[in-house]
């Protein structure tokens, strides 16, 4: 299983996924609708977390690409 959190920005609400599993260095992999995959600071200070109905369809869009092993966490520890 792959943790996961969902975060949303504060400037616009967009949702982000933040894979707490996948690290390289100080990042961990993170995706978006817009922009897809890339690495991410986390926690980011930038974001709040996002509810599920917020993160619903990044969800979808993930599990559509084949993240069938995800396990939704609300903290990294």
């Amino acid at each position: 299983m792959q943790r996961v959190i969902f975060r949303k920005w504060k400037s616009d609400s967009s949702v982000i996924a933040f894979f707490l599993d996948q690290k390289d260095g100080p990042y961990v992999g993170s995706y978006e609708h817009v922009g897809q995959h890339g690495n991410a600071c986390y926690p980011h200070p930038q974001t709040v977390a996002a509810k599920p109905n917020e993160y619903a369809p990044l969800l979808a869009e993930l599990r559509g690409i084949g993240y069938d092993d995800l396990r939704i966490v609300t903290r990294a520890a």
